[in-house]
């Protein structure tokens, strides 16, 4: 009988703990490339054609979030960044998962949208 209540007792606290929710980085997607060389003249509208110019290329391109850089990996990089290029140069929330390896920060993204300014 001990056993059956502590059994209950576990499938209710598991109901109750939280779903686990995946990462979401927002920011800018931007050439990592240009990015690092130009500054803040690597980003933005008037970078955006150049941006995307290196995107169809199949350069490293990344998120610039307000707290860190975030290097974009994974299923949206693949075939010259190829479901990434709607995004180029513009505000987006990715979500994924999120790993750091000798400070660079890296994003796995699942799926990504636009922000509303």
């Amino acid at each position: 009988m001990r056993s059956a209540v502590a059994c209950v007792a576990l499938l209710a606290l598991a109901t109750l703990a939280p779903a686990a929710q995946t990462p979401s980085v927002r920011g800018e997607v931007v050439d990592l490339a240009c990015h690092l060389e130009k500054g803040p003249g690597g980003r933005g509208e008037a970078h955006a054609a150049c941006a995307m110019a290196c995107a169809r290329k199949g350069n490293q391109m990344a998120i610039l979030a307000d707290d860190a850089v975030y290097v974009v990996a994974g299923d949206y990089t693949a075939n010259g960044n190829a479901k990434l290029l709607d995004f180029v140069a513009k505000r987006v929330e990715a979500k994924g998962q999120v790993t750091e390896k000798d400070g660079t920060r890296v994003i796995n993204v699942t799926s990504m949208g636009l922000l509303k300014n």
